[in-house]
């Protein structure tokens, strides 16, 4: 079974979010939505896109989005098959959360590694 394909998407928190995100839109040009983050589209070697994005966002400190964890941050990793992934973790003794979200986006799922970060396991939606 094909485990990681990819980073969906890296998320992380900030004291002052609006601030942080006004530093990176101006110092690094990133374009910052009003949702509080960015959506880069993927191209190939030569700079032609390609079907993709990786998600890149900027939330509140004092949110519980990366609960359990206490780390400021989590990384979105792209699967082929989210519920064989979590059995197959769940069997080899690691943290799998119970809670999994089955939305338009995707099927999402969480592990948290050795050290307690959450990793959040994301299969995409047919066609993505």
């Amino acid at each position: 079974m094909k485990r990681v394909t990819g980073i969906g998407g890296i998320f992380f928190s900030a004291s002052d979010p609006a601030a942080l995100r006004a530093w990176y839109r101006q110092h690094l040009g990133i374009d910052v939505q009003e949702w509080g983050g960015t959506a880069f589209t993927w191209a190939d070697g030569a700079g032609h896109p390609v079907k993709g994005t990786t998600i890149w966002s900027i939330g509140a400190a004092d949110g519980d989005h990366f609960a359990p964890s206490s780390a400021p941050f989590m990384v979105n990793y792209r699967v082929d098959d989210l519920a064989a992934l979590l059995q197959a973790l769940r069997e080899e003794g690691c943290q799998v959360l119970e809670k999994t979200d089955d939305s338009a986006f995707g099927k999402f799922g969480w592990v948290l590694d050795p050290e307690g970060n959450k990793v959040e396991l994301w299969e995409p939606p047919p066609g993505q």
